[in-house]
């Protein structure tokens, strides 16, 4: 008998041990922070599935396949609410479930998206119970009294119903899945009013005329030379208070609006963090719909957690690890730039789906260290074997992105062509292919790809060039000076100079390059890195391929990882 307990224990122990090596943590702090899975570094390259098809058994078994093939290493999948909890009290968990078993069984991760209260700022995912009972479950109004067909977040009722399923469904996935198949959660859907920017309900106009909590004011007093520059002018403007109602202390106009229902939604989502925390450790995120093209809070859905909002959002909801934008608009790096700031970690859960998907992945991991991207509806990209390229070399490079934080990202179009830096003494210069003359779709009227790269910087003069569409070229600072003279010179196909401005044969003895020196290519490989980090040479790339040691490129119909080393001479 003893020893069936010793056994039993140390199964026990093996389990516990087996479940905390599988988690999904965020490792690292500021511009460091990186995914971890079982302690091994993971990017999230990821798809969206649509709204509809995990509610599918037929369309799971289908489309899991293809994704594994398309080179996904996660998919995210709705959990749904209505089909979760059909009576009240009553659960069936049949649709979680599959989509964790098809995932196991593709080798896929999932993050599950809680499509609870709240999706795309309506409430058309509570079940059917909750819906017709609007009298338990209030919606929120406008100022002219109008009922929309979204639940108020200030009703205990709603947040009761809502977070009983929640923590129903994080309790059954901490039961159910213990090997790391489910490695994030996101709560609620790009949550936000439309119509009006706040809720005018009876129980939302009581609080508004109330004071605003200490949970925020004292937040503002601790992070007051901190807060984004949009919040801390709307309270400086009137008058930096440290208590009042919330007209006191922000005004009575729609930004005032939007900040008090801003701080309700969080609020909200914090005690659903809250929730799970109870049952799982792995990173808790809320995504935001953009407030883009010029619009005013609630034609944008107002209130969500928003970069402008950052502030309240935090205040409010401190368990979430990160907010994440989802990024339809035009304007791809700014509305990047917007949310990877120092204390808050890159993940982009939806993204247009396009044939720019893999030149972002590497921008954005490249340059902003994001934990993972995910273009929406990913199961209509089937053919689109870019991204499938795209992901299948990131993953690749994994583990030399672990060890090498010093790394530059760029992403290129017809607009935006060059990208240049300087280091220890090494000017990198980094264009669009199409910059070359050899492709005649840069010049027939060809639309130019987005063309994206990751530079790591591997050691003084070793580098690696990885991505699409790139030329790299690297040179000393004194080359650099000189260079820039001979630029206004008349240039060579082969980069020598041919004749001055004016068409004569240009005076060479203009530009003095006596004592200068220069950086040469070494020498450039196709490589595979390996798990352990090494370098597995694929081929040397040489004569043609960099130009006769001029540069080092990459076209656009593919994706590669290039070692290159340099000289100087």
């Amino acid at each position: 008998m003893k020893v069936i307990k010793e056994i039993t224990l140390a199964a026990v122990l093996f389990a516990l041990s087996v479940v905390a090596a599988a988690q999904c943590k965020i490792e690292g702090s500021g511009a460091a922070r990186s995914l971890t899975l079982g302690g091994r570094p993971f990017i999230i390259l990821g798809g969206e599935l649509g709204n509809s098809t995990a509610s599918s058994d037929e369309e799971v078994e289908a489309v899991f396949p293809k994704l594994k093939a398309m080179g996904l290493n996660t998919v995210l999948a709705p959990a749904y609410w209505d089909l979760m909890e059909p009576e009240e009290g009553r659960f069936d968990f049949h649709q979680v479930d599959k989509v964790i078993s098809s995932a196991r069984d593709n080798g896929l991760h999932v993050v599950f998206l809680w499509f609870g209260a709240w999706k795309n700022s309506m409430s058309c995912y509570a079940p059917e119970w909750f819906k017709t009972d609007v009298k338990r479950f209030p919606r929120a109004r406008t100022r002219s009294g109008k009922t929309m067909e979204i639940a108020s977040c200030v009703s205990p009722s709603v947040f009761n119903a809502d977070a009983k399923a929640f923590e129903a469904f994080v309790e059954h996935i901490a039961d159910a899945e213990k090997d790391g198949t489910v490695v994030m959660l996101q709560i609620e859907n790009e949550i936000g009013m439309l119509e009006s920017a706040r809720d005018y309900s009876p129980e939302s106009e009581k609080l508004f005329r109330s004071a605003v909590p200490a949970g925020l004011t004292s937040y503002l007093r601790k992070n007051k030379k901190s807060l984004h520059p949009d919040f801390a002018k709307l309270w400086a403007d009137h008058g930096g208070k440290q208590s009042g109602t919330w007209d006191e202390m922000f005004g009575s106009d729609i930004f005032a609006d939007e900040v008090f229902q801003a701080y309700q939604y969080a609020l909200y989502v914090g005690r659903l963090a809250d929730v799970a925390r109870r049952h799982v450790s792995c990173p808790l995120y809320v995504n935001a719909a953009m407030n883009s093209r010029g619009r005013r809070p609630g034609q944008y859905p107002a209130a969500g957690p928003l970069a402008h909002l950052i502030d309240l959002w935090r205040a409010g909801a401190p368990s979430l690890d990160f907010i994440s934008p989802d990024i339809y608009d035009s304007g791809f790096e700014g509305w990047v730039a917007k949310y990877a700031v120092c204390d808050n970690a890159l993940f982009i859960p939806e993204m247009h789906r396009n044939e720019d998907n893999g030149a972002q992945a590497f921008y954005v991991i490249g340059r902003h260290n994001a934990l993972g991207v995910s273009p929406f509806a990913i199961e209509y990209n089937a053919a689109n074997c870019k991204l499938s390229k795209a992901y299948s070399t990131l993953a690749k490079l994994t583990p030399i992105l672990a060890s090498h934080p010093d790394r530059r990202g760029v992403l290129f179009t017809d607009k935006e062509q060059v990208s240049a830096w300087s280091e220890d003494g090494v000017n990198v210069e980094a264009r669009h292919f199409f910059t070359l003359p050899w492709d005649q779709r840069a010049t027939d009227g060809s639309k130019w790809p987005a063309a994206g790269a990751i530079v790591i910087r591997l050691a003084k003069n070793e580098y690696i060039v990885a991505g699409s569409g790139v030329v790299v070229t690297f040179t000393s600072d004194a080359e650099a000076e000189a260079k820039a003279k001979e630029t206004q010179l008349m240039l060579g196909e082969d980069g020598f100079v041919l004749a001055d401005q004016s068409g004569k044969a240009a005076d060479k003895s203009k530009v003095d390059w006596s004592g200068v020196r220069r950086v040469g290519i070494l020498s450039v490989d196709m490589v595979e890195p390996q798990e352990d980090g090494t370098l597995a040479r694929v081929k040397r790339l040489n004569g043609d391929e960099n130009h006769q040691g001029r540069h080092v490129r990459i076209g656009v119909d593919g994706f590669e990882i290039l070692h290159v080393k340099l000289y100087e001479y």
